[in-house]
């Protein structure tokens, strides 16, 4: 078959949706005007452990506009029934409103539903609760820690005692709040037996099949609606208990109801980064050939579900050594369930891996991407599959070359600039992309356009363009003649808007059906006695700008629209489907080098990042310009977790103490530097029809790292907790 043009694909093309964002015709959930919807707002438990012994809604239910206050007093029992294809971790889910336990500060207890948000605010704060409290366990350091999960290859301790250079590390990351500009919101509107709920989601089959298994509904009973989602960044990868508490209101008071959680409610309403204690022992020989490393892994999760993310991958595969132990273990707080965020695991696993190699060049004296080249894998060690591509060293060669890295003087302390220590530092990154199940529907109408759907989101990256694109070149039509639909459970299932796997899943499943439509108009016009393409080899026939013709011989073909007419057929229609990676095993990963400069004033201890650089393999790069908002969205946030963000929890109530945008510091436009971004060259065909890798993700692995190495190198001063603070530096 003559390969299909790809016009659209590779073009740095604007958002396809960008008109309607900046003018503000985008509707995001709590954007929905649903007619006759009310108001609702939470009650947040004030103690961090213990059981309600009363609650006094008389107040509330007096004041004017409260229809309703629900509690587990008077709410309706829920059957919760199991949800096999759940993202919620393991163990037993939050059940609101259904007894008097309350195992963390800032549950759910009750909701207000009101005519109007300020009466259901007011009516809020006017409900009075007692408790049984007990003192809640809410510091990782010392509470105690489940049961390890264990992985292990070759003799580690022998190795490590064996070697000629050894480590001992322990480094401290701080928990990690996701927020993102669009508060998490529901709607929530019942006709009869039947449900539909407009919520800001990730996962709008996920959410869906959440809903239908706590209320028990069959899957047709349900509709979950998201065109739009205001960031994400991971906070949306599950069902939260607002938008049960949202459908349990709707249904007591008999009308939809809006339910948007404020600022401080998504601090532990929606799930965090968790914080974690590593410590990393590394062993090497003079020569920087690594020969051993143990890892021992501490981190958060709730007392009521085992949340666990992808902490342990990069080290076990991203440089080569024979002996590597790891334990990691979740240790059971008093908390909300954590949940995944950008380059979930491997952000926080590289800042620890890659800080160490940084320790071990400057012990021995080895440039630390020399000391990376030395240990660079031939293939995954921890399972011995081959590398579907890994071109990690040329990120290195094009990162060093671009940046400057030979003007870096290796000893700390050395370069100024007034005041200013200069300082540069590098890291490498690593990520595993997913590639889950998906399924899409493209139809061509008569008039030569085409609608492709898929109940896919967009928290941000550009779903909507870059499906468009991958849709506009497999049927040969211009971007302006493809309409994108997604957001909707009523259209094709795909798999959570997260872990780097929209590209890849969704958009095979979109190549797919596009590829069976335009296949069917081919067959058409092939059998069509009266088309200038009747005869020709099936094969031979491509489509550009909506017209078919001979490959080689543009002049012989006709358009869709004509053929379409000709035929009297009103549209062509066809499913794809995506079934994941298939049965050939390799090791499939994103990589990239990031480089930092910091300058860190000597006096002060104030770091002020001045350019960044990051050099990714990510395959196939479907759009440059969502590329690039990708890499510098990922590396900002990068900039977040090495020097601003860090939730801080007061341990005697479990209290949020900064549970806000004016005390949670995030990175702004002026802590913004100079930050560029390169994509190799070249594809990763293994388990996907696009050639790509999935660039969501990885590109905030081994940002602070890169800030962290850089910080040593302008100081000397070796920082082994998340944020570096001024304090640190003093």
């Amino acid at each position: 078959m003559s390969p299909q043009p790809q016009a659209a694909v590779g073009a740095p093309l604007s958002r396809v949706d960008g008109r309607l964002k900046v003018t503000g015709k985008a509707e995001y959930a709590a954007e929905h005007d649903v007619d006759g919807a009310v108001h609702a707002v939470i009650v947040d438990a004030s103690i961090g452990r213990g059981r309600i012994t009363s609650i006094d809604t008389r107040a509330a239910e007096a004041h004017p506009g409260v229809l309703r206050v629900i509690s587990h007093r008077n709410a309706p029992k829920l059957p919760y029934r199991d949800n096999p294809g759940s993202n919620n971790p393991p163990g037993r889910r939050l059940r609101v409103f259904q007894d008097d336990q309350v195992l963390f500060h800032g549950q759910p207890v009750a909701v207000v539903v009101a005519t109007s948000l300020e009466a259901a605010q007011h009516g809020a704060s006017l409900v009075e609760l007692a408790y049984d409290a007990r003192q809640p366990s809410t510091d990782l350091h010392e509470a105690e820690p489940g049961e390890a999960v264990p992985y292990a290859r070759g003799d580690a301790e022998a190795g490590l005692r064996s070697s000629a250079v050894r480590l001992d590390l322990t480094y401290e990351l701080a928990r990690n709040h996701h927020n993102p500009m669009e508060p998490h919101a529901t709607v929530a509107s019942w006709d009869g037996d039947k449900l539909t709920v407009w919520d800001k989601t990730q996962w709008v089959m996920g959410t869906h099949d959440e809903i239908a298994a706590v209320f028990d509904l069959p899957a047709d009973a349900v509709r979950v609606i998201n065109p739009f989602v205001g960031g994400g960044f991971g906070s949306g990868l599950r069902c939260w208990p607002h938008t049960i508490v949202a459908a349990l209101a709707a249904r007591v008071v008999r009308r939809p109801v809006k339910l948007v959680l404020s600022r401080r409610q998504m601090y532990f309403g929606t799930g965090f980064r968790p914080a974690y204690e590593y410590r990393l022992r590394l062993g090497s020989d003079r020569r920087g050939r690594l020969t051993a490393a143990i890892h021992d892994i501490d981190a958060e999760t709730s007392s009521y579900e085992t949340f666990f993310e992808a902490v342990m991958g990069a080290g076990q595969m991203l440089y080569s050594m024979p002996n590597v132990t790891q334990a990691y273990r979740r240790v059971p707080l008093d908390v909300n369930t954590p949940i995944w965020m950008r380059g979930p695991g491997f952000a926080s696993a590289s800042f620890v891996i890659e800080s160490a190699m940084d320790e071990l060049a400057h012990k021995l004296g080895i440039d630390p991407i020399e000391l990376r080249r030395r240990n660079e894998p031939s293939e995954d060690e921890s399972t011995n599959e081959p590398f579907s591509t890994r071109r990690l060293s040329e990120c290195y060669t094009v990162g060093a070359r671009e940046f400057g890295w030979d003007r870096r003087n290796p000893k700390p302390r050395s370069t100024r600039d007034g005041d200013w220590l200069i300082g540069l530092g590098m890291a490498a990154g690593v990520y595993d992309p997913g590639r889950f199940p998906a399924q899409a529907r493209a139809r061509l109408d008569a008039d030569g356009t085409a609608v492709v759907e898929a109940a896919t989101t967009d928290m941000g990256p550009g779903t909507y363009t870059s499906q468009t694109q991958v849709a506009a070149d497999a049927l040969g039509l211009t971007m302006r003649t493809v309409t994108f639909r997604l957001g909707d459970s009523l259209y094709p299932p795909t798999s959570p808007h997260g872990g780097s796997a929209t590209m890849a899943s969704v958009g095979s499943a979109v190549v797919d059906a596009c590829n069976k439509v335009r296949q069917q108009a081919i067959k058409l016009a092939v059998e069509d006695h009266e088309s200038p393409l009747y005869g020709v080899n099936a094969d031979d026939v491509v489509v550009r700008n909506g017209r078919l013709h001979v490959q080689g011989d543009p002049a012989r073909g006709e358009t869709y629209k004509r053929l379409l007419a000709r035929n009297d057929r009103a549209q062509i229609e066809a499913n794809g489907s995506y079934e994941g990676p298939g049965a050939e095993r390799s090791a499939y990963f994103a990589y990239n080098a990031t480089f930092a400069e910091v300058a860190v004033d000597r006096r002060l201890g104030l770091v002020r990042v001045r350019r960044m650089l990051g050099v990714y393999d990510a395959g196939r790069i479907i759009s440059p310009k969502l590329a690039d908002s990708q890499a510098l969205g990922g590396i900002v946030g990068g900039i977040g977790t090495a020097l601003l963000e860090h939730t801080v929890t007061d341990h005697r109530d479990g209290r949020i103490a900064n549970a806000s945008l004016a005390d949670y510091l995030v990175p702004v436009n002026a802590d913004v530097p100079e930050i560029r971004a390169i994509y190799l060259d070249g594809e990763d065909n293994a388990g996907n029809l696009l050639g790509v890798k999935g660039l969501g993700e990885v590109v905030q692995v081994g940002v602070a790292a890169a800030i962290g190495n850089a910080v040593f190198n302008a100081t000397g001063r070796r920082v082994r907790q998340l944020p570096i603070t001024a304090e640190a530096l003093l």
